[in-house]
């Protein structure tokens, strides 16, 4: 499995990625470095790729620090990691920094490589919504004091049009791998050295994380902005979830 080690570079980032077929890709492969080389060069990476070699055997979530200050969900700066195989559906988490337990977990129900093409324009906006109305009886009588990151369905839409939804899940022995190899991560993009558990071929396992900064507007309405690194090409990231 290839792995992309971002290093420790700091200021503007070079990559050469050839976007040129060759005797062995085909056109897909192309478009598809064409694709990545956007979502990587939208981020100037901070530290080096290292994955982390722990003595501890244990797969679970607990290998994660947990935190149970009630006031960090409510921090202005979290940590925001996309990732998914390339073939696969694309998750997003947000974090109060890499080593603590996800506050959210979401599923969007769309492809990695379609959020790698949305992104090449420089500009991403996603926004989720829900209907109050729709929520579970047992908690639509209490929804304004519930927390958006409990709400489980949303409508998901990409830049203005309708994509699908996004669903809120449980971290997996799946997902802690995944994030246990980005602890060392604080801001950066790349393929990650992950080998699918499918039979189908899904492609490589790609990530871009960044810190976000949050703006709660209300109890139904919060947003979460991407903070450029200094050196970055301007990439516009932000994503709003409303509840109506």
């Amino acid at each position: 499995m290839r792995m992309v080690d971002l290093g420790n570079q700091r200021g503007p980032l070079h990559l050469h990625i050839i976007d040129t077929p060759t005797s062995v890709d085909c056109g897909r492969e192309v478009r598809f470095r064409r694709s990545f080389r956007s979502l990587v060069e939208c981020m100037v990476p901070c530290c080096g790729f290292q994955p982390s070699h722990s003595s501890d055997s244990d797969d679970s979530a607990d290998s994660f620090s947990t935190t149970t200050d009630h006031d960090s969900t409510h921090a202005s700066t979290l940590t925001g990691t996309f990732f998914g195989y390339r073939k696969g559906r694309v998750s997003f988490c947000l974090q109060d920094d890499t080593r603590t337990t996800p506050l959210l977990l979401l599923e969007f129900a769309v492809p990695t490589a379609y959020l790698a093409r949305e992104m090449q324009y420089g500009l991403l906006r996603i926004a989720l919504e829900c209907d109050r109305q729709k929520q579970p009886a047992a908690s639509n009588s209490n929804s304004s004091s519930c927390s958006l990151f409990n709400v489980p369905v949303w409508s998901m839409y990409c830049n203005g049009r309708k994509v699908g939804f996004a669903l809120r899940r449980q971290i997996t022995l799946s997902d802690v791998n995944v994030l246990k190899l980005m602890q060392s991560v604080s801001v950066g993009a790349g393929v990650l050295p992950v080998a699918s558990k499918s039979d189908d071929d899904n492609g490589d396992l790609m990530y871009l994380r960044a810190s976000f900064d949050r703006v709660i507007g209300s109890p139904d309405s919060e947003s979460f902005h991407m903070i450029n690194p200094v050196g970055s090409s301007g990439q516009e990231l932000s994503i709003f979830f409303l509840r109506s």
